[in-house]
Parts: structure tokens; sequence; C-alpha cells
């Protein structure tokens, strides 16, 4: 069909379109500044706590300089610094890592817009950089070339273009034969879209859209709305925070009117009668230190330690995921992918390959398929290499790279694996005409000069029913057949070889010769010689690692611009479809797109496979999903998957997927690996484990040191502990305790759990019960050793002050073996090898605290101890892991009962 190409715009029209639609210009996503992105570190809710508890703190500290007339320099701000030194630590270390990972992002993810494209202006055919292309432009492409916008087509000329970056579709045909449009196409047949690749012909298209207008653009665009969902882990934090508010102000209040209900009814300093004398400045100064005290109470009540316990966590795990080919650029994605309840994902690049490749062949006279030295296996290798117009990039080493027709560029790659070099073979034969193919005849013939034969033969591959219609009678036809109808259930590409021998004379022009390849096809006595199929073929850890994603208890989707048939195929061969499946489990794009919200959350636990996919049908699909309370991973590397990405609670793309997808996503999978979603799935459960064992330890700390303050407060006693033991307690130590727990490896047992409830409280009841038992007997044993120390007026020599200071302290050392165990029921003493941190951690502690006691003087209040006396603490205190690995071995014992 052919039309008249316009001769363009002029320089004045050019002017004039790029003023009223624009530049050819995706507007990147606005950067968030490094001060944006370290102030978000402060949103987490148990940082704002603790700036609460630094403000209260320096309350406490200024305290004396009003009740007992001390300067500024006198008083003690060692617990505000030091809590106030958490707080840093924890944001700058997630701030670091954070901006690292964006870096190693930026170098990953360098856009190009300054390629040339060739456009006809005013008559001439130039070239100019893409950015530079308006609507209305005449643009003129060939095979290889990458569409600059959106368009009408003008001519088409056997024009095969790759839409798998928009609908996952890897070769479309296109024309401007309204006749021949395909009904069920994503994007109409007469348009090519920005961003799509001409893999064969050519075409000239004439500009509709430029820039965000266009498809490509306006994905783009929605992949940078702003998404404000917390994550399940912030989501945790936050009730967790609110909980330990509650807790601390109660306490604190009711510790507050205790005291001085006691100064009423049991000291008798406060008359009842008389309650003007309760306003002397004696009394005064005595409600102010109740104040202090109760205050002194939420302080303690506040883990410290957990800030840097979760950063710690997600900054190792972020290093590793690195490791394992998980480019991780949001610190908290890790662990959100450990809540995941359902992934959807892509087919084309994703689950398969991308890359068409002979999956099955069936010459029948060929020996286990492999080529030889046979006549046979010499026309096969004459007929794929000469009768092609692909070709196969080796500049890289390490992988060919197709160029070309995909279906062609698979013959190519198959003979390359079987030792044959396509380019030696193309060259020795002569070819004297050539038809290619196209949509009318189905097939591409090539009239050529044999070395193998030393005859002239015209070599016909193509749709096999086309090709069995032109060769002579096949024996063996009900084989074919079979064959063919086996390979089509497979959703697979078929293709038939046939050749004849033709006279050809010596002298005859290059019309001639046209002529006579042109009179060879339409005589039907063709040798038939065999049949193949070509696949776009899954990876092949995709299969292990969808059923490891079943028995973690997560769903899974596919969503694929292809058709039934192949998506079909593709989610049987990696084990998401299943032979009881039927129409409910599958669905179109429009389809889904007419079923209102209501009738689609009905149906949407059943779907697996989602064929003939728009962009806005996975989003929706995500946003539904997420309306059940699902939290959503998205994997995908196509333009078209941006959104989805961007509107998920994990969006992960492929290192080798399109700018926009990978700007959309959280991590980026550097091998494309399916497998390395299971990874990130993994890492992120035993991240949560382990920030989970992290609270369970602290909070059994925070319970003893919260009682000991209670009570002495009560009974008019100081507290034994000064505040820098506590700062040394509360602080140094869990920070250490932090990275020996957030230091251990991932638990592969985890993943034969089902996913958590993203509904319930971080902290279990059986942890509750736990952290409530364990923390009263340590607070019993430590009473009990305090009234044991002191004297008959309650005091406490200094020598028994270090004492009580180092059981406290080797009471939780031996307990931070006992949390390394939590949830697993194995020896604390179980994979110590593999975790040198938490050995490093362990060994830092216990030298600490003896450094702590042996020099640190009148700063800590401790005087040196003697040697017995260590051991003796040591051994004591040792109980509290021999008691946990005792029940650790009877559980153990019980389940294999």
């Amino acid at each position: 069909m052919s039309v008249t190409i316009p001769n363009g715009l002029s320089s004045n029209e050019v002017e004039e379109s790029r003023r009223k639609h624009g530049d050819n210009l995706i507007t990147p996503p606005k950067k968030v500044s490094l001060w944006s992105i370290f102030l978000t570190k402060f949103e987490d809710p148990i940082i704002r706590i603790l700036l609460v508890v630094v403000l209260l703190s320096i309350g406490i500290a200024l305290v004396p300089m009003f009740t007992e007339g001390k300067s500024f320099a006198d008083c003690d701000f060692a617990e505000s610094l030091g809590i106030l030194l958490a707080v840093i630590l924890a944001t700058g270390i997630g701030f670091w890592f954070e901006y690292d990972a964006n870096k190693r992002f930026d170098i990953l993810n360098q856009q190009q817009d300054d390629r040339l494209v060739k456009v006809k202006r005013e008559g001439t055919i130039l070239e100019i950089n893409r950015r530079e292309v308006v609507v209305g432009d005449i643009i003129l492409l060939d095979t290889g070339d990458e569409v600059p916008a959106d368009g009408l087509l003008l001519e088409a000329v056997r024009l095969k273009i790759d839409e798998s970056c928009l609908t996952g579709e890897m070769l479309c045909s296109k024309t401007i034969d309204p006749s021949a449009f395909a009904l069920d196409a994503t994007y109409p047949s007469n348009t090519a879209m920005r961003g799509t690749k001409i893999m064969e012909g050519r075409a000239v298209l004439q500009v509709q859209k430029v820039g965000d207008a266009t498809e490509y653009g306006k994905i783009a665009q929605k992949s940078t709305e702003i998404i404000s969902e917390p994550t399940p882990l912030n989501k945790q934090l936050d009730k967790l925070a609110k909980r330990i508010a509650v807790l601390g102000y109660s306490l604190a209040a009711a510790l507050f009117i205790m005291l001085f209900l006691k100064d009423i009814f049991i000291e008798k300093i406060l008359p009842i009668n008389d309650m003007a004398s309760w306003f002397t400045y004696e009394n005064l100064n005595r409600f102010l230190h109740y104040i202090m005290v109760s205050v002194t109470l939420i302080v303690v009540s506040v883990p410290e330690g957990l800030p840097m316990s979760v950063t710690l966590s997600l900054a190792l795990s972020v290093r590793r995921m690195l490791k394992e080919n998980n480019l991780v650029r949001k610190m908290h994605a890790c662990e959100t992918m450990g809540a995941a309840t359902v992934i959807c994902t892509d087919k084309t690049g994703t689950l398969t390959q991308n890359k068409m490749q002979v999956n099955q062949t069936f010459f029948k006279e060929l020996d286990s398929q492999k080529l030889n030295d046979s006549v046979l296996s010499q026309l096969i290798k004459e007929n794929m290499s000469a009768n092609s117009t692909a070709h196969l990039d080796r500049s890289n080493l390490k992988e060919l790279k197709p160029i070309g027709n995909p279906t062609e560029a698979a013959l190519l790659l198959w003979l390359d694996g079987q030792g044959c070099d396509y380019t030696g073979l193309r060259a020795q034969t002569k070819i004297l005409s050539q038809q290619p193919f196209s949509t009318e005849t189905k097939y591409m013939a090539s009239l050529v000069y044999s070395p193998v034969l030393k005859k002239h033969l015209v070599y016909l591959k193509g749709a096999p029913e086309i090709i069995i219609d032109k060769c002579q009678e096949i024996p063996y036809s009900e084989e074919v057949i079979q064959t063919l109808m086996g390979y089509q259930d497979q959703a697979m590409r078929t293709l038939a070889f046939a050749y004849k021998e033709i006279e050809v004379s010596e002298t005859a022009s290059s019309e001639q010769l046209a002529a006579t390849l042109t009179q060879a096809l339409t005589n039907l006595n063709f040798t038939f010689m065999g049949v193949l199929a070509i696949a776009d073929p899954v990876r092949s850890e995709v299969p292990p690692a969808v059923q490891t994603c079943v028995n973690a208890g997560i769903q899974i989707k596919m969503i694929t611009g292809d058709t039934s048939r192949t998506a079909v195929a593709i989610a049987r061969q990696i084990g998401l479809w299943k032979e009881e499946d039927g129409e409910r489990n599958h669905i179109t794009g429009v389809d889904f797109e007419a079923l209102s919200d209501e009738e689609v959350l009905e149906r949407l636990s059943d779907i697996k496979i989602m064929m003939r996919a728009r962009p806005a049908d996975k989003q929706r699909m995500v946003s539904l999903l997420q309306q059940q309370g699902h939290i959503v991973a998205v994997t995908g590397d196509g333009t078209n998957d941006a959104p989805a990405l961007h509107h998920a609670n994990c969006g992960l793309s492929m290192g080798t997927g399109t700018a926009v997808a990978k700007e959309a996503s959280d991590i980026t999978l550097l091998d494309d690996s399916f497998n390395s979603i299971t990874t990130a799935v993994k890492w992120g459960r035993s991240l949560y484990q382990n920030i989970q064992r992290f609270m369970w330890f602290q909070l059994i700390i925070n319970m003893v040191a919260l009682l000991i303050v209670f009570l002495g407060s009560m009974i008019g006693h100081e507290i034994p502990l000064t505040v820098t033991q506590m700062l040394w307690v509360n602080l140094i130590m869990d920070t250490f305790a932090s990275a020996a727990l957030a230091s251990l490896p991932p638990n592969p047992a985890v993943m034969l759990q089902k996913p958590r409830d993203n509904n319930a409280f971080i902290i279990s009841r059986k942890m509750l019960t736990n952290i409530i038992g364990i923390g009263a007997i340590f607070f019993i044993v430590l009473i009990a050793l305090w009234y044991s120390f002191s004297d008959s007026e309650g005091n406490i020599t200094p020598y028994h002050l270090s004492q009580f200071f180092t059981f406290f302290v080797m009471l939780q050392f031996w307990n931070l073996f006992n949390a390394k165990a939590y949830f697993t029921d194995k020896s604390a003493f179980t994979g110590l090898s593999k975790a040198p941190i938490f050995v490093l951690v362990a060994l830092l502690i216990l030298v600490g605290q003896v450094l702590i006691v042996e020099f640190g003087g009148t700063v800590f209040r401790t005087v040196p101890m003697e040697l017995k006396d260590w051991l003796i603490i040591i051994c004591t205190t040792s109980c509290v892991l021999w008691v946990g690995e005792i029940y650790r071995l009877f559980k153990r014992n019980l389940a294999k009962k």
C-alpha cells in the first residue's frame, strides 16, 4: 500500500510545534535532596521518642542548677549526650547506606537522550538528536532503530517492532493496510510508540506525541507519583512507640502519685489538714525530685538501642544483598520483601530470557538431531545461514547479541551452538535472489548456488502449513503434524524448511533471477527437510524459585502482554499453572477492566495470570491486592511495569531493564534472576526476626531497669546503678548487641513458614510472656543480691557496687546467646563459626566490662575486683545460658517425638 511521504516541517513550523507541544524530553523524576533523605530518618517513631527523652534528660541534668545552686558546667549531661549519640548514629548510618545505594543506582541507570534519528524536513533528510524531535516531524526508521516518539505510520515495509518494553510482546507486525490490522493489538497496527525497537523492515513515521505526552512518558510520570504508604516495619514500630510512650508516661505518673501519697499517709510529711505548709522551699525541692525520678523512669523505659538495631540490620542486609545481586535503593525495602504476601511478575525478561532460541527440532533423517557432515546437515546449515537477514554481534566476548529478526537470529544461535560459523557458510553460498518474509506469504525464500550440491537451489523457510503445502508428498506427514501440534500446545513458534533444485541461466540478469525465484515458488515440488520450534525460554532458576515462594505461602501472579496460549504455557512450565486450573484462574486486560472493583476483589485470589495486560491493569491489580491487606511485591523490566513497580509495597526491577522501570523500583536485581527475589524474601524475613530478637533482649534489660528504679524510689534508696553505668548497659552494650544480632546470617528455615500477619504486633504474646518471666527472675535475683550487699542502713560499699554492676551486665551477656537462638530452638553455639561479628561483639562486651570495672574509677563508680570474684560472677550468671540450652534441647527432643 503506497502513500506519498510529506516533505516534512519547515524551520518555522518546527519552532511553532516546539512552542505548542514542547520538547521530546521525559521530565526526570525530582531528585530528593541529601538533606531530605537525612530528615526522613527522623520519621522513625522510636527516634522521635528518643528526641523527647533527650530534652527530658537535659531538663533533669539542669535541675541541680535551681535546687542546689550548681553551675552549668557541673551538671551531668552524660545520659543526654549518650542518647543523642545513639540518635545520630542510627540516623547517620541509615542516611549513608541509602545515599551510597542511590549513587550506585545512578551509575547503573544513566539515560541517553542524544541518540541520532533520521528526520525529513523541508524535503531534506538529516540527522538530529532525539530530544529535538517535534510533533509533525517525519521520521525514517530502519532495522535496529529505536522509535523516538509516538506516531502514525505513513509507510511500513515488512515491519516488525519489539514492543516488549510497553506490552511484553517481542515481535508485533505493523502495517498501514486497514484490512491487515490486528484487532486484539494493545496499540493500533498503524502506530509506533516511543521506546520500541524496529526488529525487521523499515518505516516512515509522522510524530503525533513527544516527551511526557507519549505512552512511554505517561508511564514514566505515573511511576514518580508520591506514595505515602508506610512500610510494614514502620507500622509495627509506630505501634511499639505508642505503647512504650503510654507505658513510660503511665508508670511515671503512677510513681509520682505514689511518692506523693507516701509523703501524706506514711511519712506524714505533708499534713492533709494544713495544705498551705506544703509549699515550702524544702517541699518544692522534694516535688521537683519526684518529677525528676518519674522522668528518669520514662528515660529508662525507652529502648535506646532499638533504632540502632533496626538501622544496622537494614544496613548490613543492604550490603550483603548487594553481594547476592540485589541492589537495594531504599533500606526498608529489605524488610518489606520479608512481609510480602503476593508477587506480581511480568513474563518477558523476568520469567523468560527475552531471547528467542530453538527449543526443539524434528529433522527426521538427522541422527540425534545433531548437525554432522551428512548432506542433509549441510543443506540445513546453508538454508539457515543463507536464507536469512539476521546477524550475531560478537563484540561482547561473553555473550552473542542477536541483530535483526529474533526468529532468524534464533536459528543462527542454534547453528553457533552446534559449532557452525554462519558467516563462513553465508559467504561461501552465492545468493542470487531473495524474497524476504512477509505477513502475506508467511515464508522467506532464497535462490542460491550451493557449494554442497554444486547446483542452484531454492531454499524455503516459514509457516509449516505453507511450506508443507509446497512440498512433494511426505511419507511421515502424520508424524510431522503430531509433532507440530505438540510444539503449538506449548505456545512455541514453529518453522518448516524445504528446498528444491532449479535450472538457472549463467547469464541471467537480477530481474530474470527474481522472476525465476517467483516462478519456482509457484511449483509444489519442494523437498521437505523438517520442522523446529522456537521459544523465549524460561530461565532455569525460575521453576524452583516459584516453588520456594509457594512453599513460603506467597502467591505468584503473572501479568503479561502476551496471548492466553503463550501465558498459560509459560505458567505451566514454571509450575504456576496446575491441571485443575481453568477459566477463573486467568483473565485478559480488557475483561479485567470491564469488571467492577467489587467483582475483581471477589475473584482476585483465584487469578494466576493476566494476559494482554496494559500498564493501568497491572497497577489496578496491585492497588486492589493492597486493599485486601496484601503486601505486594512487583517485578518487571519494561517501561510498562513502572507504575506498578512504583505503587507496590516493594518494586523489583531488572538490571537490564528500562531506565523508567529501574527508577520506579526499590530494589534492582542485577542478575535479572527471579531466584534473587526469593533471596530478598529470605533476607527480609530473617531481618525481621533479628529485630524481634533484639527487642526481646533489650526489653528484658529495660524491664529490669524499670523495676529497680521504681522499687528503689519507692523504698527510698538511691538507684544502685549510676547514670554512666546505665549508659553502658542501656546504650553502649545494647548497640553492640544490635550489631551482633543484626549480623546473624539469614535463616533458610524462614522460607518454610507462612508470611507473618502484618496486623499483628511486633511483640508477640509468646515474646511478651517470655520477657516478663525472664525479666521478673532477673529482677528478683538482683534485688536479693542488692539486699545481701546492703548493711543495716541500706548502704553498699564501692566493691559490692562493682560486683552488683558486673552481675547485672553478665546476666545480659549470657542472655545475648539466648537471643541468638531465639525462634530457632537450636543450640546457641550452632553456626557461631558463620557469625564472626557476633563472636567479636560478645568478646568486646566481656572485655569492655572488665576494663570499666578495673579502670573505670570515679567515672563509672567502680573499683577493681579480685579474680575469684570475676570467676564466681561469670560462672554463676552463665546459668542463664545453660538453662536456655536445656530448655531448647527439651523442645528439640519433644519435636522429634
